[in-house]
């Protein structure tokens, strides 16, 4: 095949639509020194079989819904400027609601995509038969409706990004296998393959499901997880149009739309099946798995329901293929706290296709700036920790996060499996007091304490106020009127030790921290545009010792910010003591 080259600016691993997209967005921003190896062909892994919704509608992240915007917008002018086709069909968009529960999330989810930017509405069951005929409607409370969306060709915009990349000078070779990285003082220095080494300043991981594997490698947590994922398509539908919207029914597990004159069913099953925990197969490609028709036939009977003419017609392909879900069900982007220059792009939750173009252009910004040009917290790959990448906690966790894809979002809302990670000392006093326990990062924290001779138990979610509510209002008034005991264990605590650790901590905090000995000080740390990067207390032990304390889901972002900012010439030392 191709020659390698002996070096690269960024080396790009994965030829599917994200490392593609990555790819793309870097030679646009003057960055033409990019090479992406794909070990077979472009698309190999789950680009290929994606269904290839592209819907902005539907997240309650400002940063996720720009970058849903973002790659719409991308997709419609892509085939002006590359001549290669992306097969957008605008055709539509329509979430049902077929409960009160779900009205209320899917109202209260419009209101906000419509502050930004969305225009969703709400229209009748009604309206939602003319727009999609072959729906039965009898029992839809309303339907949300966004003309603009629709659904593209995830192969053919994965080939329009490339030809896009290729056309501002980027290198994409096929038939070459990374193998992994050098490294260097904590930072990376090149990808080896079974070709040689390419030297390089960047590595950006976007090897899909194989993510957690690669990066396994050289030490960096990535914990996601492969599982089965389904569509059935019929035989020829009468009448059906590729101009109907694509129709999504999460009550009954479903989402729907023509495909080639027959119609998609796209199933997420809210009990899922995790497939090869041990380790994806190196050399699995355009690979298909065997359906599970026994576990799978009562909820395809469900969601055939919503389309009855599909029960009728016949099948003319069930199709289950891999792909893969992280224990939050939030992407895994950013650079890897344990290796410098190491970027991930990975664990996209079947979200791949509608988040590629802005993903791309987000991470490509990060790389090349050194800090993101948006919010990122949310997606950030440093909120991970060791303990998730075990087998156990991943197959359990898996199962529960693409089950969670069509459930109803409660805003308080615990995931039920993998828990019992980390408890306090103080575990058992806190049950023992009537405790409920949420996870926190991983902690069981309480949440709220049930009186003596009640058991502690979320009778029913809700969007309202729930059973546990006047026992959570009294520990507010004890707390504002009285004095409570606090457990804290689950804040991140680190010592910062040595003869700079105090010029180390004045230089990164907003604030004085650095005065008198057995002062608590409150500040911010901020990134070079003066943006907020953590929110914490510096207490001042001694001359040369601090104590650090950050909140739970900031831990590791707050530890390597510290230690990537001690001068080579200072002595400081950063310990984990939570």
């Amino acid at each position: 095949g191709q020659p390698l080259p002996a070096s690269a600016r960024v080396v790009v691993v994965g030829g599917g639509i994200i490392g593609t997209s990555i790819a793309y967005h870097l030679a646009h921003m003057g960055c033409d020194d990019v090479a992406l190896l794909e070990r077979d062909d472009l698309t190999s892994g789950t680009t290929w079989h994606a269904a290839g919704l592209m819907v902005t509608y539907g997240s309650l992240s400002e940063t996720a819904t720009e970058i849903r915007k973002y790659s719409r917008a991308l997709y419609a002018r892509l085939e002006a400027e590359t001549g290669q086709a992306t097969g957008l069909n605008q055709c539509g968009f329509i979430e049902l609601a077929t409960s009160a529960e779900r009205l209320e999330e899917y109202r209260r989810v419009s209101a906000f995509n419509r502050y930004c930017g969305v225009d969703v509405h709400e229209i009748s069951a009604r309206e939602v038969q003319d727009l999609f005929p072959i729906a039965r409607v009898d029992d839809v409370l309303a339907g949300f409706y966004v003309e603009d969306d629709g659904r593209v060709n995830p192969v053919d915009v994965t080939m329009a990004l490339a030809r896009g990349a290729r056309m501002n000078g980027a290198r994409l070779i096929t038939g070459v296998s990374a193998t992994g990285v050098t490294r260097k003082n904590g930072a990376v220095t090149g990808v080896t393959t079974e070709h040689g080494v390419i030297a390089c300043e960047y590595v950006v991981n976007c090897t899909g499901m194989w993510a957690r594997q690669f990066g396994e490698q050289h030490g960096v947590i990535i914990p996601n997880q492969a599982a089965e994922h389904y569509y059935l398509i019929t035989d020829e539908v009468d009448g059906i149009s590729r101009d109907w919207p694509v129709l999504e029914d999460p009550g009954n597990y479903g989402y729907y739309r023509e495909e080639v004159g027959g119609l998609m069913v796209g199933l997420f099953e809210p009990v899922s099946a995790p497939w090869q925990v041990g380790s994806v197969p190196e050399n699995f490609s355009f690979g298909e798995l065997e359906p599970d028709w026994e576990r799978m036939t009562p909820y395809l009977e469900s969601a055939m329901s919503r389309v009855p003419i599909s029960l009728d017609s016949g099948i003319k392909k069930f199709f289950c293929g891999p792909e893969s879900f992280t224990p939050d069900l939030a992407p895994i982007v950013g650079e890897a706290p344990e290796l410098k220059n190491y970027f991930v792009a990975a664990g996209l939750n079947s979200i791949g296709i509608l988040s590629a173009g802005g993903l791309g252009r987000v991470v490509a910004h990060w790389l090349l700036n050194g800090t993101a040009d948006v919010d990122v917290t949310g997606f950030n790959i440093d909120r991970f920790h060791g303990y998730q990448c075990n087998p156990d906690y991943r197959r359990d966790r898996a199962l529960e996060s693409l089950g969670t894809v069509y459930k109803c979002h409660f805003p308080t809302r615990s995931m039920g499996t993998a828990r019992g990670a980390r408890r306090s000392a103080l575990h058992d006093r806190l049950a023992a007091a009537g405790a409920y326990f949420t996870e926190v990062s991983g902690w069981e924290a309480p949440d709220w304490f049930a009186p003596a001779g009640e058991i502690a138990q979320v009778e029913k979610l809700s969007f309202g106020r729930m059973n546990w509510w006047p026992y959570w209002e009294a520990e507010h008034r004890a707390c504002r009127e009285g004095v409570i005991l606090m457990d804290m264990s689950i804040m991140s605590k680190f010592l910062v030790q040595g003869r700079d650790a105090g010029k180390l901590l004045e230089r990164i905090s907003a604030n004085r921290v650095d005065g008198e000995a057995g002062v608590i000080t409150y500040t911010q740390w901020l990134n070079e545009l003066g943006l907020l990067e953590a929110d914490l207390t510096v207490t001042k032990l001694e001359h040369d010792r601090f104590l650090v304390v950050v909140t739970d889901t900031m831990h590791r972002h707050a530890e390597t910010w510290m230690k990537r900012h001690i001068l080579d010439e200072e002595h400081a030392v950063v310990t984990d003591v939570t």
